[in-house]
């Protein structure tokens, strides 16, 4: 326990952030062997609160005019992922590891004899840097595997890219590549994200904050927060609410409630 409490006190304390995923590691690694390989007797990882982080700065989500300016700031192929990462709260590792064969669009006819295009998302994977390189594998987590509903409002621009000249056309076609046909590095996109957010006068609004906005106006939208932890593909620190899972009806319904926002 001793040897621990030293190493963690002097181990990045100038990124809180960076130094309680190190614990965090290093105390489920001991748990393991503890638990599973009988290797030790105890965990001494027993520093409280030391895992986890409380952000200094709370995100302050986008407005529709704000969003507005950004996505008309970007190039017309990245506008999609802009999209995407707000109204669906894609993480970016899942966004450019998306592909043709991870969107379902489909119509279904209404009493009356409307037609009602719906759309559908399937995030099973994600793509992460390593070594200088990409690797491919499942979400976060195993919540973070999920399909969530497009809302209507943007299926318009999703549909005009997937038959634009930016998508190949297989389905294992990336849906926001590289010009090099690969996975595109995150400066690619940061570099146009920083000018539009410029012009929308939201410098502080990172990348991962269109996350936060969308699950704000999926909130605002009657979500309960079972519906947000499906829709975010997030879990909690209880069995209980990690194994609750939102029904797919609900879902679309939580889509459908979002787009009217944009009318507002």
């Amino acid at each position: 326990v001793d040897m621990v409490d030293r190493w963690y006190a002097k181990t990045a304390t100038n990124a809180p952030t960076i130094r309680a995923h190190a614990y965090g590691l290093l105390r489920t690694i001991l748990e393991t062997a503890r638990t599973r390989d009988r290797l030790i007797a105890l965990n001494p990882c027993v520093i409280r609160g030391a895992g986890s982080t409380e952000r200094k700065v709370k995100p302050k989500p986008a407005t529709m005019d704000e969003l507005a300016i950004i996505v008309a700031g970007m190039p017309e192929r990245l506008q999609p992922m802009v999209l995407l990462a707000t109204w669906c709260s894609s993480r970016f590792g899942e966004l450019v590891e998306l592909r043709r064969k991870d969107v379902e669009l489909t119509t279904r006819q209404e009493s009356d004899g409307t037609t009602i295009e719906e759309g559908l998302v399937r995030i099973h994977r994600g793509a992460y840097r390593v070594n200088g390189g990409w690797e491919v594998g499942p979400p976060k987590s195993d919540a973070g595997i999920r399909d969530v509903a497009i809302p209507p409002h943007i299926l318009p621009i999703i549909k005009a890219h997937l038959a634009s000249k930016h998508v190949g056309p297989g389905g294992d076609a990336l849906l926001f590549p590289a010009d090099n046909g690969g996975h595109m590095q995150p400066s690619t996109l940061y570099r146009h994200y920083y000018r539009g957010r410029a012009a929308a006068k939201r410098t502080d609004l990172r990348w991962h904050d269109l996350r936060h906005t969308g699950a704000v106006l999926a909130a605002q939208s009657g979500a309960t927060l079972a519906e947000l932890m499906n829709r975010l593909g997030h879990s909690t620190v209880t069995a209980a609410m990690r194994y609750q899972h939102a029904a797919q009806g609900r879902d679309r319904a939580i889509a459908d409630a979002m787009s009217k926002l944009v009318g507002q």
